[in-house]
């Protein structure tokens, strides 16, 4: 009987626990993917809500945000879009902060390409095609544009870039070997998924805007348990964790 009542019991919890779970629609920068799959795991095990990832850059998500798309969280690349869509009324005033910082890198697949100093590699003639993210969608795109301005070489490299539409797509050209050079996220070399042996030189923060990485609350979600709860947790010591874990520096 006592066996009985336990089962019972246990079963009960599991069917309040499942009425009480809800889904959150989490829109992220390319960038991020790979700490928010780990975050996701923990998230769900924690609180028991699903979360949704839909992945690309900052750009194009802004605009199906404001073009309706289901989201309930902007995981930005930058700080930019989520203050505009909150000024704009499609996200909850207040809801912003910066989880992470991003860092820029000048990466090769081939342990040998780069050494020394950034500037001196994309002053000489060795390479052919030079990666990047889109700047006008991208905002490590943008940070790439700015470093290479700051540099002296903006005009050398222009007959050598391949522009990504994001950052994910941007390490892909250099990892597969059709661009030998690629400014690319720091995160994504530490992605133990990506991670491979070639060779990087770290760029400067100094030679371009700071890359803070702003998630906002959306209107459709302000009500939405495990939205509010994904917001929570985000900012909590296990998801910084594996923030600073892929490089990401934090505020």
């Amino acid at each position: 009987m006592l066996r009985f009542i336990c089962i019972t019991m246990l079963l009960m919890a599991d069917i309040f626990s499942s009425a009480q779970a809800g889904e959150v629609q989490v829109a992220v920068a390319s960038n991020f993917i790979s700490p928010l799959k780990e975050i996701q795991t923990r998230f769900e095990k924690e609180t028991g809500h699903r979360m949704v990832l839909i992945s690309g850059s900052t750009g194009k998500l802004f605009a199906q945000i404001k073009h309706g798309a289901p989201f309930d969280l902007l995981l930005a690349a930058d700080a930019l879009r989520p203050r505009l869509l909150e000024e704009e009324g499609f996200a909850v005033r207040g809801s912003r902060f910066t989880y992470a910082v991003g860092r820029l890198t000048l990466w090769s697949a081939s342990p040998d390409r780069v050494k020394g100093e950034g500037a001196k590699i994309f002053q000489q003639s060795t390479f052919n095609y030079l990666a990047m993210a889109n700047p006008k969608t991208a905002p490590y795109g943008r940070a790439a544009m700015q470093a290479l301005k700051k540099l002296g070489v903006w005009g050398k490299v222009q007959g050598k870039l391949v522009k990504g539409e994001n950052i994910g797509q941007t390490f892909q050209f250099v990892a597969t070997g059709n661009a030998e050079l690629g400014l690319v996220a720091l995160s994504q070399i530490r992605d133990p998924k990506n991670r491979k042996k070639g060779s990087r030189w770290e760029v400067p923060p100094e030679l371009h805007d700071p890359i803070h990485q702003d998630v906002v609350l959306l209107k459709r979600a302000r009500d939405n348990p495990a939205a509010l709860a994904m917001m929570g947790f985000i900012r909590g010591p296990a998801a910084r964790k594996i923030i600073s874990g892929y490089g990401y520096r934090l505020k």
